[in-house]
């Protein structure tokens, strides 16, 4: 194997490597206005001395008259909450613009993906415990005020309160929960965590330095059977106070915590939905963190964010979070990046570093523009798809050229191997060094294609990233009766039994692209093959794309439907080239060994 050679593979092995293990890393990657009086920030002063702490929440005890405990729905544009007098807490938040398949029926995307026994987003924790609920019963009031910044709007409230005092010591104070929800299509809401005691004396609540802890979770929706990693997946993000982009949480042994620097938010997202909890900036925050189980039954992974306030010995706190709970869209994230365009007057909160974009985020963003223009022609995402595809070959075609005639030069040198493969039959070396020697003499790199493949490869990696996780794609139908949303598998049957690596379903697009591969590793190699390098030729030809069969065996449609395409056109530009330039190729190769046979002759003539 000549040196060129050799650099070739070692480029293309790197490439890959590297490209993939970037792919599956990367991808697998303020205020709210006071709405009542009572709940104004004049605060008493207070030392922050010792001052009588609970140690845990069987010391607390709710007084005063309890309200109605039934749950209750508040909706805006896009938002239907229940909200629950259990510890002022909320319990589901469904999106009225965005559906998912359950037994065949159209349902409303469940963002809150809980058990029954589940406890609800937004409880209060005592201390930095994550164990110990303060979920007694609140009482509750409604009412609309409007929004008093730039931005005009009807803002609903919903506060609940409840009081308690710590047993054994007489110390008493008062939880509130000011729940803020736009009665327009945002997808923020925001809370305010107000806690006071009616005599001036210090909050007694705390432990370990913490005065309480809120979350949410225990899973965004919708619901799943399981996580594959690439094509479904749940994780935790954050991001530091004024510090680049986003980080991925590193979950070991189901917990994640991180206190180090002041962060921006913590989120908890899916592939196509997030939520992302923002703190008010005002360093009050000791700590974020997330645990995450397995379960066996009901919600197969439950993934739980949450936020630590740091203790204090005042007489009153009112600590303010917002919340987005919504889709993975710029447009819906941008508009917490200007005061101008939100209800809240949120700004620079750079919410957009959440959505999941690959490492190649610009070339993403225009091809997801020519498919939008594709799909504003023709208004199916899947006929959109196969002319995007169509597209990228065309414009690759300077690229893809020089491979393509090289495997048809090589075609076209058939005849020599044949007579190589002959005098040296039982010598696999030695059929190496002369196939080498022939394809030096007529420069011919039989692994030229790896350069091209160089070249092409943040085109490949840019299109995994948009067909696999645009959010336009959700839903979206290409044929009716098989193909009824290119975001998910095709699902042609599904049976009784589970499949070992595949499960009950049987998907057709994977099969479809598998045969389609191997035809297509086959017309792209020719017989020129030493005896030698059979072994590894078979593994290319079928043991790759049995591979890739279980590997992309899930994938969504959108994603195989480009695959297969793109190898049913370059098995098209295989045997259109091998046919034209393979009988001009041939007809070289026959001139110049006539010609080498006619100087032969005269050489002849000469020395008689």
């Amino acid at each position: 194997m000549d040196k060129k050679t050799i650099i070739a593979i070692i480029l293309c092995v790197v490439v890959i490597v590297v490209g993939m293990t970037l792919q599956t890393t990367l991808f697998a990657p303020e205020a709210i206005e006071e709405a009542e009086a009572s709940a104004e920030t004049s605060s008493i002063e207070a030392e922050p001395a010792e001052f009588p702490y609970a140690e845990n929440t069987s010391l607390l005890v709710a007084t005063g008259n309890e309200g109605d405990s039934s749950p209750f729905v508040i909706e805006n544009d896009v938002l239907i909450i229940t909200f629950d007098p259990v510890g002022g807490s909320v319990s589901s938040i469904k999106m009225k613009d965005h559906t998912v398949k359950i037994d065949g029926q159209d349902e409303l995307v469940e963002l809150l993906y809980r058990n029954p026994d589940d406890e609800n987003a937004f409880m209060l924790y005592y201390g930095d415990s994550r164990e110990e609920a303060i979920d007694d019963l609140f009482n509750y009031s409604i009412s609309e005020v409007q929004a008093t910044g730039e931005k005009k709007g009807t803002i609903k409230n919903i506060v609940f309160t409840r009081d308690f005092e710590v047993a054994g010591t007489g110390s008493k104070f008062t939880i509130e929960k000011h729940f803020a929800v736009p009665m327009n299509d945002e997808y923020m809401i925001q809370l305010a965590v107000v806690i006071r005691t009616p005599d001036g004396s210090a909050i007694p609540l705390g432990e370990n330095g913490s005065m309480y802890t809120i979350s949410v979770g225990p899973q965004i929706g919708p619901e799943f059977e399981s996580l594959s990693g690439n094509y479904d997946y749940r994780r935790v993000i954050y991001k530091l106070e004024n510090k680049g982009g986003r980080k991925t949480a590193k979950i070991k042994n189901g917990v994640f915590s991180y206190d180090s620097k002041p962060v921006d938010w913590i989120g908890l997202t899916g592939k196509y939905f997030a939520f992302l909890l923002i703190p008010e900036k005002d360093g009050i925050i000791s700590s974020i963190g997330a645990s995450e189980y397995s379960n066996d039954t009901g919600v197969p992974q439950s993934d739980v964010i949450y936020m630590t306030r740091s203790a204090e010995g005042v007489p009153f706190v009112r600590d303010i979070y917002s919340f987005y709970a919504g889709p993975q869209l710029s447009k819906t994230l941008g508009i917490y990046d200007r005061a101008t365009d939100n209800i809240f007057g949120l700004a620079d909160h750079s919410l957009k570093k959440a959505l999941d974009v690959s490492w190649l985020g610009w070339l993403e963003t225009l091809l997801k523009w020519i498919l939008q223009g594709f799909y504003f022609v023709v208004r199916n995402y899947g006929v959109a798809i196969i002319l995007l595809t169509i597209l990228v070959k065309i414009c690759l075609i300077p690229l893809s050229k020089k491979s393509m005639d090289s495997t048809a030069k090589m075609t076209a040198l058939q005849p020599k191997i044949d007579d190589i493969k002959k005098r040296y039959p039982d010598d696999p070396q030695a059929q190496n060094q002369a196939i080498a020697k022939l394809y030096q003499e007529e420069k011919i790199n039989p692994m030229g294609s790896c350069i091209p493949m160089l070249i092409q490869f943040p085109i490949f990696i840019a299109l995994y990233g948009l067909l696999n996780k645009n959010f336009d794609l959700r839903g979206a139908m290409f044929i009716p009766g098989w193909i009824p949303d290119l975001s998910v598998p095709d699902t042609v049957y599904t049976l009784p039994f589970s499949i070992p690596l595949l499960g009950p379903r049987i998907h057709l697009l994977p099969i479809i692209y598998t045969v389609s591969m191997i035809f297509s590793m086959k017309i792209t190699q020719t017989a020129n093959t030493a005896q030698g390098q059979k072994g590894m030729m078979i593994f290319m030809t079928y043991g790759m794309p049995i591979i890739f069969f279980f590997v992309l065996y899930n994938a969504p449609s959108g994603l195989l439907i480009y695959w297969t395409v793109t190898n049913f056109i370059s098995i098209g530009q295989q045997i259109w080239t091998n046919r034209r330039k393979g009988r001009i190729y041939k007809e070289e190769y026959q001139l110049k060994e006539q010609e080498k046979k006619d100087k032969k002759k005269a050489a002849s003539r000469k020395r008689r």
